[in-house]
């Protein structure tokens, strides 16, 4: 399958082997063609095509060099190219030295490009950075595809931490997506790894959340912020969970070869300012051991085919085997497949009780 946010030679990735090797073929090619021929060839004409290819993965330097050869073959009596005059030659000649311009603002355009990238990178993963395999008593696996290309962070968000009254999780999508509510999830990011530490339940957890919000829209007028999200408490061992729903249904059960989406009763999304008018309920779920438990964004329940019918995630999640990172990446893989034309932001988050350690 391909990755959609995999960088290709027109998105800043390196170009492939056979763009390096074009120029230097090109001009063999050239002159191995006139000397096997026993008539003069009128073929010069592709030489002059040489210096532009190799601005495409080549320095200036070393463009310099494929357009100097250029112009000694066109001069080499042996292989009669066409007997250039001076006009071919001053022709090629300056088709050249562009070329060796345009490859100089290239490769600094280039280093600026990487520079540019890996300070996004770090500063994206600075917000939300890789998840663990395990917190605490529980097991964690996620995947986060971005709609915007190119960019590893978008409208969605997701969370493991771990604090004093257990492990918490939360997972969650934001208005729009993209570039433009990336400062909306680092604010509710900081406000979830804070509550973490002080908040005695995934309620007052959720409250914290709506707050931060709340105070992020007040100085923009007429302003509609808001986000969904889903938070839960694991208790002590992992033994149960406890999850509130804010404007986004609850996880799905995945439990001796059956999916069950739970019963969660949904409050108000995030950022209303209801929080206090109408507190989240949460429910405690126990948990056996091999359960596992499945959350997902829009971008996944809302994913529709060619027909328009949505994606059938409870009827096809079961057949998927593996531990739960290979669990995510079969789903998105069947996800793709399913619907090509992706245009959402999409997130998954697989948790499961750890197997305790032998001592």
């Amino acid at each position: 399958m391909r990755d959609r946010n995999r960088r290709s030679w027109l998105r800043g990735a390196p170009p492939p082997g056979w763009v390096r090797v074009l120029p230097a073929a090109m001009l063999a090619g050239v002159c191995a063609a006139t000397l096997a021929s026993p008539d003069p060839l009128d073929i010069g004409f592709l030489l002059g095509a040489i210096p532009p290819l190799a601005v495409l993965s080549y320095g200036p330097l070393a463009t310099a060099v494929l357009g100097a050869l250029v112009l000694v073959v066109l001069n080499v009596p042996a292989f009669r190219l066409n007997d250039p005059g001076s006009t071919d030659l001053l022709t090629v000649g300056f088709v050249a030295a562009l070329s060796v311009i345009v490859s100089f603002v290239r490769s600094r355009r280039d280093a600026q490009l990487v520079t540019e990238r890996a300070v996004a990178e770090a500063a994206q993963r600075a917000v939300v950075p890789p998840l663990p395999e395990r917190v605490a008593a529980v097991r964690c696996a996620g995947l986060y595809r971005a709609a915007q290309s190119g960019t590893l962070v978008g409208g969605d968000f997701f969370d493991v931490r771990e604090g004093p009254c257990g492990v918490r999780a939360v997972m969650g999508d934001v208005q729009g997506h993209g570039l433009s509510a990336v400062a909306t999830v680092a604010s509710l990011l900081g406000a979830f790894r804070e509550a973490v530490l002080d908040r005695p339940d995934p309620e007052s957890v959720a409250a914290r959340l709506d707050r931060r919000l709340v105070v992020d829209s007040a100085a923009v007028r007429h302003s509609e912020l808001f986000a969904t999200a889903v938070v839960l408490e694991f208790g002590v061992g992992a033994t149960a969970v406890r999850i509130v729903a804010c404007g986004q249904p609850g996880p799905v059960l995945l439990r001796d070869g059956r999916a069950v989406a739970l019963d969660v009763p949904v409050g108000t999304p995030l950022g209303l300012g209801l929080a206090d008018a109408s507190p989240p309920a949460g429910v405690t779920v126990p948990l056996r051991a091999g359960d596992r438990l499945f959350l997902a964004s829009d971008g996944v329940w809302e994913a529709r085919d060619a027909s328009g019918a949505f994606y059938p995630l409870l009827d096809r999640i079961t057949g998927f085997a593996g531990d739960l990172p290979e669990l995510v990446e079969r789903i998105w893989a069947d996800l793709v497949r399913y619907a090509p034309a992706l245009q959402d932001d999409v997130t998954m988050l697989v948790l499961a009780p750890a197997v305790p350690e032998s001592r």
